[in-house]
């Protein structure tokens, strides 16, 4: 769990409420049809721009701005350490049925294994890092549609809202809910837009960039396996893309 996404959406919506009670309750910012509008409208607006398999996986990888995969570097480099001994001292064969931190390291260790030289392992696994960005970005873009196209909602709700307004001002009852409409659905848009979905967009693309950097050094640590290197030459080379902290951590180690 990602306390900072929890506690970051949880404390918005909490301030945003808050001042809302404090001026007189939350019904006057309810109205059904801005809504419809805005929540409704963004939704099938969404939807439109992308083909429907990739809409739906949307969802799930907007769980994963509160729920990261996140695999730690420094476990993945003393794992391939440990590798890298066993190769050095009884052969690729050795590294048969070894366990790995993930799917992708358990792959490209298959791979020496099966006998696959350092241009087609690097190849293959680099083949995979651009597949899972191109994956990543597909479904980034989705959320991303959320930032852009609620505001445009709601400034549609309001055009909508000061027509009606317009249009019966012989009427004073009907002035009030036409302009509910009008200023909610800018309300609506915003919200949606700035406190949901643009602060989850940049959270899953700062995950992305983790996810690169560490698929890149396990094709890097496995290449240097592949090329006989000395499992501290390939400790030092991984380590040098750790944070400060982590370095001084694994030197000590």
């Amino acid at each position: 769990m990602d306390i900072a996404s929890l506690i970051g959406l949880l404390g918005a919506i909490g301030m945003i409420l808050g001042a809302m009670i404090s001026g007189g309750g939350i019904g006057p910012f309810i109205d059904v049809a801005s809504i419809l509008i805005v929540f409704g409208g963004t939704f099938f607006a969404v939807m439109y721009t992308a083909p429907l398999p990739v809409f739906l996986a949307s969802f799930g990888v907007m769980a994963k701005a509160f729920l990261p995969p996140v695999k730690p570097q420094d476990a993945m480099i003393e794992r391939m350490v440990d590798l890298a001994v066993i190769a050095r001292k009884d052969g690729m064969m050795a590294l048969e049925g070894q366990e790995t931190p993930d799917k992708f390291f358990e792959k490209g260790l298959q791979m020496l294994v099966d006998g696959a030289d350092e241009a087609k392992l690097t190849a293959q696994l680099k083949q995979e890092i651009k597949a899972m960005k191109s994956r990543h970005e597909a479904n980034q873009g989705v959320i991303k549609a959320w930032v852009d196209l609620a505001p445009a909602m709601g400034m549609i709700g309001t055009l909508v809202g000061l027509v009606l307004m317009l249009g019966n001002m012989a009427d004073p009852k009907a002035i009030g809910p036409a302009m509910a409409v009008a200023l909610l659905t800018t309300l609506y848009g915003a919200f949606i837009a700035n406190i949901l979905f643009a602060p989850m967009v940049t959270k899953l693309e700062g995950y992305t960039a983790y996810e690169l950097v560490y698929r890149e050094m396990v094709v890097e640590g496995l290449r240097n396996i592949a090329r006989g290197e000395s499992p501290r030459n390939i400790q030092d080379q991984l380590v040098s893309n750790l944070p400060p902290k982590l370095q001084e951590k694994m030197a000590a180690a």
